[in-house]
C-alpha cells in the first residue's frame, strides 16, 4: 500500500484513540503541581557576618639569655609543651659562682670595717662627753661609720646581682605553652639579650584575627542607628569559627574587641575573638572564616535563598500560594544574608505562604498543591505554623 494510502487510513481512527483518553478529554487544565511550602513568620534574628581570619597565639616569648656563657645542656624536647618556670637551658656556672664567692668576701670584709667604725664612734663619743677630745674628731668618727655602713650596703647589692646572674645560667620558661625548636646547641657561646634560643607559643586559648570591609560596617551601623536592629554587646556576641575544610569548630568563641580605626592599605577593620583550644586543632597562621553575631533584629522575616528568582531586568522576586491555590509572583526586597537565607525587608507579610521548592515547573497563575518544606540540611521537621495551615497530609511529601 502506498504511504499516502496509509496515512489516510491511519487518520480514520484518530477520532476513537482521543474519545478512548479521559486525561485529553478534559477541558485542557494541568493538574496541581505539587510545591513545598513555608509560612511566613517574623522572627527576632542574628544578623551574622561571615569574616575571614587568621589564627594568632595568645601569648608569644621569645627566649634569650640574660648573660654571656656557653650552652651546657638542654633541657626540653623540642615542640613540647612547657610550664612557666621550666629550665630550658643552662649555661656554664663556673665564673659566675666564683663572682658569688667574690662578693660575699667583700660583704665581710665592709661588715667588719662596720664594726670598727662602730666601736671607734662610741669611744669618740664618750672622750667627747668628758670633753677629752674635740668636737671635729667625734664627728669624723661618726662620718667613717657612716661610710662603712654604705659601703656595706654596696657590697650587699653587689652579692645579689652576683646571685641573680649565676640564676640567669638557668635559662628557664618565660610562659606557660608549646615550645618552638632550639635554634642553638650545646657548646655555643651565646650573648646577653643576644640571639634567639627558642620560642614558646600559648596556644590554649587563641585568637582570631578578622578583617571586615568598612562599608559594610557603615551599613551595620546605620541599621543600628535607624533602630532596625539591636547592637549585641561584644561579650554576648555568639561567635562561631568555620575550618579550611569547611567543618564547624566545636568550641564557641566570644568576640573581644574591634579597632578603632581602618587599615589604610586594605581599607578594613581588624575584629578580635578568643577561641578555647584544649586539643591544639588551632595552630598560629591558619585561615579560618567566623560567624560574628553583630547586631539583632527584631521580627524580621528570612527567607530559603533558594526561594529568591530573578526577573529579567535583575529584581527579586517570589512565588506565593494565593487564596485561590494558584501561584503568584511577588516583587520583594532583600536584605543581608544569614547564612543560607535572607532578610526581605518588603513585600512579604507575616502569615503568607511562600513557595520554597518544585516552582521550576509552573509558571504565574498555576494551580498548586503544597506540602510542608523542611530545610534538608537541617534535618528538621516542618514548622508546626505550617501543618496547622495545611493539615496533616500536606505536612511532608514529594514535590517532584
Amino acid at each position: 500500500m502506498p504511504a499516502f494510502s496509509r496515512l489516510l487510513a491511519g487518520a480514520r481512527f484518530l477520532p476513537l484513540i482521543l474519545l478512548c483518553s479521559p486525561a485529553l478529554a478534559q477541558d485542557g487544565q494541568m493538574p496541581p503541581s505539587g510545591v513545598g511550602v513555608i509560612v511566613i513568620q517574623p522572627e527576632n534574628l542574628a544578623v551574622t557576618s561571615e569574616l575571614p581570619g587568621r589564627i594568632s597565639a595568645t601569648q608569644v616569648a621569645d627566649v634569650r639569655p640574660r648573660v654571656n656563657g656557653i650552652i651546657e645542656s638542654r633541657d626540653f624536647e623540642q615542640g613540647s609543651v612547657v610550664a612557666e618556670g621550666d629550665v630550658l637551658f643552662r649555661l656554664d656556672r663556673a665564673t659566675y659562682e666564683i663572682a658569688v664567692e667574690a662578693a660575699k668576701a667583700t660583704v665581710a670584709r665592709a661588715e667588719a670595717v662596720l664594726v670598727d667604725a662602730r666601736a671607734t664612734e662610741r669611744r669618740y663619743a664618750s672622750l667627747n662627753e668628758r670633753n677629752i677630745t674635740s668636737q671635729a674628731e667625734y664627728e669624723t668618727a661618726m662620718a667613717a661609720r657612716l661610710q662603712a655602713e654604705a659601703a656595706l650596703a654596696e657590697a650587699n647589692a653587689q652579692l645579689r646581682a652576683a646571685e641573680v646572674n649565676l640564676g640567669f645560667t638557668e635559662i628557664r620558661a618565660p610562659i606557660s605553652g608549646r615550645i618552638g625548636r632550639a635554634q642553638v646547641t650545646e657548646g655555643a657561646l651565646v650573648s646577653a639579650q643576644g640571639e634567639v634560643l627558642t620560642t614558646i607559643q600559648q596556644l590554649d586559648p587563641v585568637y582570631a584575627d578578622m578583617q571586615q570591609p568598612v562599608s559594610e560596617l557603615l551599613r551595620l551601623r546605620a541599621e543600628l542607628a535607624s533602630g532596625r536592629l539591636t547592637e549585641v554587646e561584644p561579650g554576648a556576641a555568639r561567635v562561631v569559627l568555620l575550618l579550611d575544610d569547611g567543618s564547624q569548630y566545636e568550641h564557641a568563641g566570644k568576640l573581644l574587641f574591634a579597632e578603632a580605626a581602618v587599615e589604610r592599605s586594605s581599607g578594613q577593620v581588624t575584629l578580635r575573638a578568643e577561641f578555647p583550644n584544649p586539643d591544639g586543632v588551632l595552630l598560629p597562621g591558619m585561615y579560618v572564616r567566623v560567624s560574628v553575631e553583630q547586631a539583632t533584629s527584631a521580627a524580621a522575616i528570612a527567607i530559603p535563598s533558594q526561594a529568591v528568582q530573578r526577573s529579567a531586568s535583575g529584581a527579586a522576586q517570589v512565588y506565593v500560594v494565593t487564596a485561590e491555590g494558584t501561584a503568584a509572583l511577588k516583587p520583594v526586597v532583600l536584605g543581608r544574608a544569614t547564612g543560607n537565607r535572607v532578610i526581605v525587608e518588603e513585600g512579604l507579610s507575616e502569615g503568607e505562604t511562600l513557595i520554597v521548592d518544585g516552582f521550576q515547573k509552573m509558571g504565574p497563575g498555576a494551580p498548586v498543591a503544597p506540602v510542608c518544606w523542611a530545610d534538608p540540611s537541617l534535618s528538621e521537621p516542618p514548622a508546626d505554623v505550617c501543618i496547622q495551615r495545611l493539615g496533616g497530609d500536606a505536612a511532608a511529601g514529594d514535590t517532584n
